[in-house]
């Protein structure tokens, strides 16, 4: 009807989420009836857009973490989902997230390191010079890293200062995993993040369409495909 390709409508819907004005679900959206100009969505709330999607990708996400690893954890709801999986195991996690921090530090079985900055109000995260500099002094295994969108030209966020400080990230891990639900695809941010080439694992769900694993599947990177668990 708008004479658009499905991808526009994607980053438009996502444009419209990061405004607070739609909340996102499976199949379209919703508009936010009490929305006030610049109003952004919480970290509680974002926890609901693909919900299934984002468990079934941690889950995969987590058997890939090697037993007494030091692991960094990025920030966003789905690698609170990775966190929420690896509640318990004898790790040493790396993070710059607040919520995931909080999450992990009530087991003693795992050490958590977190990492400090200013704190983004929308996802809980640390960033900015400070963050960067306490990065520079660590070193881990592997990186669960997160994105706001994911095209063949490569991964893409929404903050240029998130974009460093998860830069500085991949320069200290062995090994980069990607978490992205099949929502993803397609999208662009405001900020490239890397170049596909850089990541050693993608994990998705199965919901990702026959054109989108057609260029996964084309990777260097290892591609996992998580099956989506009904909630009945």
């Amino acid at each position: 009807m708008m004479g658009v390709s499905d991808s526009t409508v994607r980053r438009d819907l996502e444009i419209l989420e990061e405004q607070g004005l739609i909340r996102r679900a499976h199949g379209g959206a919703v508009y936010v009836n009490d929305a006030a100009p610049g109003h952004r969505l919480a970290f509680a709330d974002r926890q609901t857009t693909a919900a299934a999607e984002k468990k079934a990708v941690a889950r995969s996400a987590a058997e890939l973490i090697r037993p007494n690893a030091t692991v960094i954890i990025d920030g966003g709801t789905t690698c609170f989902q990775v966190a929420s999986a690896l509640a318990g195991r004898r790790l040493s996690v790396v993070t710059n997230s607040v919520p995931i921090a909080s999450l992990l530090s009530a087991d003693v079985a795992t050490e958590v390191t977190l990492i400090g900055g200013y704190v983004y109000p929308r996802t809980g995260v640390a960033l900015g010079q400070m963050a960067e500099q306490q990065l520079d002094y660590l070193h881990a295994a592997q990186l669960v890293l997160s994105c706001a969108g994911l095209t063949e030209e490569g991964a893409f966020n929404s903050n240029q200062m998130m974009v460093e400080v998860e830069r500085k990230m991949m320069g200290i891990a062995d090994e980069v995993i990607l978490v992205a639900d099949h929502t993803k695809f397609g999208m662009r941010a405001v900020v490239k993040l890397c170049g596909l080439d850089e990541l050693d694992v993608i994990v998705t769900d199965d919901g990702a369409d026959e054109r989108t694993r057609a260029w996964l599947d084309r990777l260097s990177a290892r591609v996992l495909y998580a099956k989506i668990e009904s909630e009945r």
